[in-house]
C-alpha cells in the first residue's frame, strides 16, 4: 500500500515538470491510509523560494486537519528532504518520513543544498549573507512575555 503513496508523489513530481508549474519534486501527507494533502514544487511559478513540493503539502494537511500537528501522518516525497523542509517536517511533528531520491541525485541536477549545511555551521560573521545580531535586550521582552503568558498554546 506504501507504494502507491510514493507513486503519486513522484508523478506529481513528473506532472509538475511536463506541466512547467515548478521542479521535480511531489510529496503527499498520508493519515490512516488516506491521501489528505498534496504538494509539488511551485517556487518559479508562484515566484516564492519556500513553495517547495513538502512545504505546500504541510500547510494543506494543517488547513484540512485545523491544526498545526502532524503526529498522526506520514509524509512521501520524491526527494530528499533540503534543510527548510526537514525543519518544517520537525514542527509539523510528522511520524514518518518516506523519500525516494537522494540529496545527492538532487545536487547532480543543480539542486544543491551542502551550503546550506555549511553555512549553518559558520560563525555568524563568517557566512556568505551577513548575519548581525542586534536589539537582543528588547527582543527579549517578547520571550518575557510568552513565558509569563499562562494561556500560551506551546507548539
Amino acid at each position: 500500500m506504501k507504494n502507491q503513496f510514493m507513486e503519486r508523489a513522484i508523478r506529481l513530481a513528473m506532472d509538475c515538470v511536463r506541466s512547467g508549474r515548478g521542479g521535480p519534486f511531489g510529496a503527499v501527507i498520508v493519515k490512516d491510509g488516506v491521501i489528505i494533502a498534496e504538494g509539488e514544487n511551485r517556487v518559479t511559478a508562484s515566484n516564492d523560494p519556500t513553495a517547495h513540493a513538502e512545504i505546500l503539502a504541510i500547510r494543506q494537511a494543517c488547513a484540512k486537519l485545523g491544526t498545526f500537528e502532524l503526529k498522526d501522518c506520514e509524509l512521501y516525497t520524491s526527494c530528499e528532504p533540503c534543510p527548510m523542509c526537514f525543519g518544517a517536517i520537525y514542527w509539523a511533528r510528522l511520524a514518518r518520513i518516506y523519500f525516494a531520491s537522494t540529496a545527492q541525485d538532487a545536487a547532480e541536477i543543480g539542486f544543491d543544498d551542502s551550503l546550506i549545511y555549511d553555512e549553518l555551521a559558520l560563525a555568524h560573521s563568517a557566512r556568505q549573507i551577513p548575519t548581525i545580531q542586534m536589539m537582543r535586550d528588547e527582543a527579549l521582552a517578547a520571550f518575557r512575555a510568552w513565558a509569563e503568558k499562562p494561556d500560551k498554546i506551546r507548539y
